[in-house]
């Protein structure tokens, strides 16, 4: 999701209403369902957390897509080689 003028931000807000804001390092379609990896956004002068959080879009009952975490072990060991790999490639890519 990252593109030449920096990084995607989003904010989200868990069950008890309190606000995150979140840094979407990339995006990943897989068996049909999209992932984000995540971290915590940071300030300017903030040293940015390096905690990488992985996500999956789902639909609620509405129609409406949330974002829940991977309860799966496996699959979110599959998931996360996979997002692994592609930030690996794409900053192999800038390198370039």
């Amino acid at each position: 999701m990252a593109d030449e003028y920096g990084s995607d931000f989003m904010t989200i807000i868990d069950e008890d209403g309190t606000e995150y804001e979140l840094e979407v390092l990339t995006s990943l379609e897989y068996n049909g369902d999209t992932y984000l990896a995540v971290i915590p956004a940071t300030g300017e002068d903030e040293e940015p957390e390096l905690e990488v959080s992985i996500l999956k879009s789902v639909e609620d009952e509405d129609g409406e897509p949330i974002l829940c975490a991977i309860e799966d072990a496996q699959e979110l060991e599959d998931v996360y080689a996979l997002i692994m790999e592609q930030l690996y490639e794409e900053d192999e890519n800038e390198d370039e």
